[in-house]
């Protein structure tokens, strides 16, 4: 089956894999556009009730805007960001993305209160949540399905590794199973669910990390975020990768697996992020920093110049 036939089981796309910016576009006839607000969350990883270090490679600082104001009201960071966002982009449609760390980490009435001072805008289409898999519930996903029946929502659960033992390595304090568990409780109720992996582990090899776009793509999600692996300053991962470097990918060497990685992958599964985006400031290790834009280009040139589209090597069965 060649390329144009089997592009049907893609999104309305003239791309060989799936955009998210051409899914919203689908949707709601233009772009939309996502303005990132902090609602002063913390994590289970951090505050004590599972560790207090956090995740190997996290620092929160080092992906989110300067307009971020988390000493403001969600409704003042909305406003701020819409204007911030407005004056680069031609859009009249907004996202309000919850992002800094785990942003379903509160009571059921806490987050109804944030969720519902973000849709207040009359711009506001919906909201993305960003959280881990462990801090969700039941309530919770009744909630959200309610609130999807008017808005666009997303949750994104971040899972970064099907492998327990790599989880295990970057302090991540759940397993692949909680993933699978979030995933499951949330899927067929109208909220979009999104997943986060990051590529590029010292804890595993090319082989495994092409077989996790077969292991993901069995489970009922709609998007997916990839990531590359960066060492960003002040965090654990930086100090163990001074005492002991391990590789990491170049440029070349990640569009190559980045295009292999995609023709493993369900072909309906919409891609948000292909490559993670860290301001240089931050990184430890700066060998190449590509703006996302750039990367979904290249991307899509190699494929064109391969013959390939995500989904190929895709078992239906």
């Amino acid at each position: 089956m060649n390329y144009k036939t089997r592009k049907t089981f893609l999104w309305q796309t003239s791309r060989r894999y799936n955009a998210y910016v051409d899914h919203l576009k689908q949707l709601y006839g233009s772009r939309v556009q996502k303005v990132i607000v902090d609602a002063g969350f913390t994590c289970p990883n951090r505050d004590g009730s599972k560790g207090y270090s956090g995740c190997l490679y996290c620092n929160n600082d080092s992906f989110t805007p300067k307009y971020r104001r988390p000493d403001m009201s969600i409704r003042e960071q909305v406003e701020i960001g819409i204007e911030y966002v407005s004056s680069r982009y031609k859009v009249d449609k907004f996202m309000v993305y919850f992002q800094p760390y785990s942003n379903t980490y509160a009571s059921l009435e806490q987050l109804q209160k944030l969720y519902e001072q973000a849709l207040m805008h009359p711009q506001v289409i919906g909201i993305s949540i960003g959280t881990r898999p462990d801090c969700i519930d039941r309530e919770k996903i009744v909630y959200l399905e309610e609130l999807a029946k008017t808005y666009y929502v997303t949750i994104e659960y971040g899972l970064e590794s099907p492998y327990d033992r790599t989880l295990k390595w970057i302090n991540r304090k759940h397993d692949f199973n909680c993933w699978i568990k979030a995933v499951e409780m949330t899927s067929g109720r109208g909220i979009y669910i999104c997943t986060h992996i990051i590529l590029g582990f010292p804890t595993e090899n090319k082989k495994e990390m092409l077989e996790t776009a077969r292991i993901i793509s069995h489970f009922p999600f709609d998007y997916l975020k990839i990531h590359h692996l960066q060492i960003v300053n002040k965090t654990i991962l930086a100090t163990r990768y001074k005492e002991k470097p391990f590789h990491l990918f170049g440029y070349e060497e990640y569009i190559d697996l980045l295009v292999d990685f995609l023709q493993y992958l369900r072909p309906d599964i919409i891609i948000q992020r292909l490559v993670g985006e860290t301001n240089p400031e931050f990184l430890f290790e700066r060998d190449w920093v590509v703006r996302a834009d750039t990367v979904q280009k290249r991307i899509q040139q190699e494929m064109e110049i391969r013959d390939v589209w995500q989904g190929k090597l895709y078992n239906f069965r």
